[in-house]
């Protein structure tokens, strides 16, 4: 009787790995398809984002190829649910725009972030009410050669020495050509970068009147005040720091709404 009952219990043994191993690709395959799903969405929302900015970009007259925009943070579909996200990164490569007198200003990349994003699930199915964005902040860098080209003073060199920014240019005075050198300092008012400069010397630079009263001149034409372009997402330029690779940038705005006066 041992024997035959323990012949009975194996199918039903068999019967149960079946059923587990079942469940479990089950199981499997569900955990798949929520991941693909999570990720359509969220590359949907992407080309959404990226669309919005690229005619906010156009609107304001300026140009960037076209923005690389990925939405951190997973599950998406869960923060969707939610109706808040981490952050959303934004890339505009080439960004430039009319920096005033003619000029232009580019920065061969403005990175903006967007964090403690405020989307709710209504808002985004019926497009009606507002989508905000807490805090947007964003950098770039400005070569020096741009702001030289801008300052437009023949010969002037600009470098980054110390934290500070740095300037050489020859200077001619007395019949002899002399290397004039001295440090800018760099404040932001308003929508305006403004450089200028003091303290310049040179070596061997004679302590007369009249060569005095030259470099002063001088010193006045490198004053130059860069005027910022119109940035996407409201964000305004705060703060202005020299760097080995250029002048960078850090603009910033809060409580900015993406689908009205932001994106």
């Amino acid at each position: 009787m041992g024997e035959v009952y323990g012949t009975q219990q194996r199918p039903r043994k068999r019967r149960g790995r079946r059923l587990l191993i079942g469940l479990i690709v089950f199981l499997v395959l569900i955990g798949v398809l929520l991941v693909v799903a999570d990720r359509v969405a969220a590359s949907y929302a992407e080309r959404e984002i990226s669309d919005r900015v690229t005619e906010q970009v156009a609107q304001q007259q300026a140009t960037s190829e076209k923005p690389d925009v990925t939405i951190e943070g997973v599950p998406f579909l869960t923060q969707v649910l939610d109706g808040n996200y981490q952050e959303i990164h934004i890339k505009l490569p080439n960004f430039s725009g009319p920096a005033g007198n003619g000029g232009t200003i580019k920065t061969d990349l403005l990175d903006v972030r967007a964090t403690d994003v405020n989307a709710p699930l209504d808002t985004l199915r019926s497009g009606n009410g507002d989508i905000v964005a807490g805090a947007v902040t964003g950098t770039g860098t400005i070569d020096y050669d741009q702001v030289a080209q801008l300052i437009n003073q023949p010969g002037l060199k600009l470098a980054e020495q110390n934290g500070k920014l740095v300037g050489t240019a020859p200077v001619q005075a007395l019949g002899q050509t002399f290397d004039v050198s001295g440090a800018a300092t760099v404040e932001v008012k308003g929508d305006v970068v403004q450089i200028r400069f003091s303290d310049v010397t040179a070596e061997g630079l004679p302590n007369v009147p009249l060569v005095k009263n030259l470099i002063a001149s001088y010193v006045q034409k490198l004053a130059v005040d860069l005027r910022v372009p119109a940035l996407p997402l409201n964000l305004k330029v705060q703060k202005v720091e020299p760097q080995p690779d250029g002048l960078r940038f850090t603009a910033g705005a809060t409580n900015v709404s993406l689908n009205t006066g932001g994106l």
